[in-house]
């Protein structure tokens, strides 16, 4: 009986709460920076059209330089909104203005998912950084503008996910910006 009862307050002891992890009772609460956890952001750019970027565990302030280039020119693909142009410098500038209106003068537009995934900074190296990240448009739709039909014979860049990569450059006013663009077909299969 006595045997059984030890047994019994084991059992109900460790089905009991979780102890609180160990936090030092000193510690100022900025001093201890807290973990992250990669999560996803859904950006809705129109009612048609959302970005989904999957966030690392550890993120760099360098990353939204790729992440809100990229949006930005989706925006201005859907809205004719030139936002975008202040996020880049040359040569870059006359690249991403070409690309918006590639869509504009053919009269298309897009819709559907595209995803931003395995964003990190590859380098930094005084007022220069490489960011990269793999781009999948797979759930991305070539529409016509003035229907919104789609459009029948779909471009490449909606079949594979690609790997882009960004060279930014931070100005005499501190703000980082794209100067170029580097494209690959390898390294971000899923």
């Amino acid at each position: 009986m006595r045997r059984s009862l030890l047994v019994f307050l084991l059992l109900v002891a460790a089905c009991g709460p979780a102890d609180k992890p160990y936090t030092p009772r000193n510690m100022p609460t900025n001093a201890a920076k807290a973990v992250q956890a990669p999560h996803t952001q859904t950006i809705k750019i129109n009612d048609d059209l959302r970005v989904l970027v999957e966030w690392p565990a550890q993120t760099d302030p360098l990353m939204k330089v790729l992440s809100g280039y990229y949006v930005g020119s989706w925006k201005a693909v859907v809205s004719d909104d030139d936002g975008y142009l202040s996020r880049v410098e040359d040569p870059a500038a006359r690249e991403a203005y070409d690309w918006v209106k590639g869509f504009t003068d053919g009269r298309r537009s897009v819709k559907g998912t595209a995803r931003l995934y395995s964003l990190r900074v590859a380098a930094v190296m005084g007022d220069g950084a490489q960011i990269n990240a793999c781009v999948d448009e797979s759930g991305l739709r070539l529409v016509a503008k003035d229907t919104g039909e789609v459009v029948a014979r779909q471009p490449s860049w909606t079949r594979a996910p690609y790997l882009q990569a960004v060279v930014a450059h931070r100005g005499d006013d501190g703000v980082w910006r794209v100067k170029g663009f580097r494209h690959s077909a390898e390294g971000c299969s899923r």
